[in-house]
């Protein structure tokens, strides 16, 4: 029989820049770029919460919704009306179907809608993006070196490839101090210090893709009609649990690499936003699985 605390594991996918890899019920995040070099600074504020709903004996739908709202502060003399910008939304709704594969393996399905638009003239077409996922996943956790695994393939609308990409994440404690993560698209080690405080590099991909509803026109007669923003950040983290399921964290660190993005209806580049290496930091407090 599936556990209570197992039953959002449907969410350890790719499902774009900043929303992957997600064992929450419950999470509230602050998220910030702050001012450097490029004159922009980014902050990002993300609620989420998922609830699960058993249907028969192995058998779960899981509902839930995932809201950030970030905040676009360039104080650059940009040359077109960066208005438009200012206050960007993004809102999944996700809904999974979990089953039994056999004593071992347990099967994911999830349907993501999604909407990433600045709103200004309420929900256009545009607005609507979705993501589909397939996974297996397999779990010990009540051994000596407790392990878990998760494969499969998502297909996110957002990111501009027409193909699925690959969903893998492989944890293992192998001490009773130390534990790593390898995956798509984060990868971590992490030093327990006691069952209260841990400590943690990680690596990992961030950042967003937005419509623009009222498209910007450039210079050279382009058009704006997006926003995005793709950083692989490098972080050193703090974890306090609280208990088995619930704690506080900070994470600081630097974008070794960042690119942000206008991009046109057909999702090339037409402007450069920012391309410089930035300080990066993200405060929570979260329920989590795992």
């Amino acid at each position: 029989m599936l556990k209570r605390t197992q039953l959002l594991c449907f969410l350890l996918l790719y499902t774009g820049y900043g929303i992957a890899q997600s064992s929450d019920i419950l999470r509230a995040e602050y998220t910030v770029l702050p001012r450097n070099n490029s004159e922009v600074e980014i902050a990002r504020y993300r609620f989420l919460v998922n609830v699960p709903i058993k249907l028969a004996e192995d058998k779960y739908l899981v509902t839930g919704a995932d809201y950030n709202l970030i905040d676009f502060d360039g104080s650059r003399n940009y040359p077109f009306d960066a208005s438009e910008l200012n206050v960007l939304h993004i809102i999944d709704l996700n809904l999974g179907y979990i089953f039994k594969l056999n004593e071992q393996w347990r099967g994911v399905g999830i349907f993501t809608p999604r909407l990433a638009s600045n709103f200004t003239d309420g929900i256009v077409g545009r607005d609507l993006k979705i993501n589909l996922a397939a996974t297996i996943w397999k779990e010990k956790k009540d051994v000596a070196k407790p392990f878990r695994i998760v494969l499969g393939l998502s297909y996110n609308s957002a990111t501009g490839l027409p193909i699925p990409l690959p969903v893998v994440s492989y944890y293992k404690r192998f001490h009773e101090k130390w534990s790593y993560s390898l995956g798509i698209p984060k990868s971590s080690f992490r030093h327990h210090l006691t069952d209260r405080h841990m400590l943690q590099t990680a690596l990992f991909l961030d950042g967003y893709f937005v419509n623009i509803q009222n498209d910007i026109l450039l210079a050279d007669n382009n058009l704006g009609s997006a926003i995005s923003l793709s950083a692989l950040v490098g972080v050193l983290g703090y974890q306090y649990n609280i208990n088995k399921n619930m704690s506080f964290y900070t994470q600081a660190g630097f974008t070794i690499t960042q690119r942000g993005l206008l991009r046109d209806d057909k999702r090339n580049n037409v402007f450069v936003l920012s391309d410089v290496g930035n300080f990066y930091f993200r405060t929570g407090f979260k329920i989590s699985i795992f």
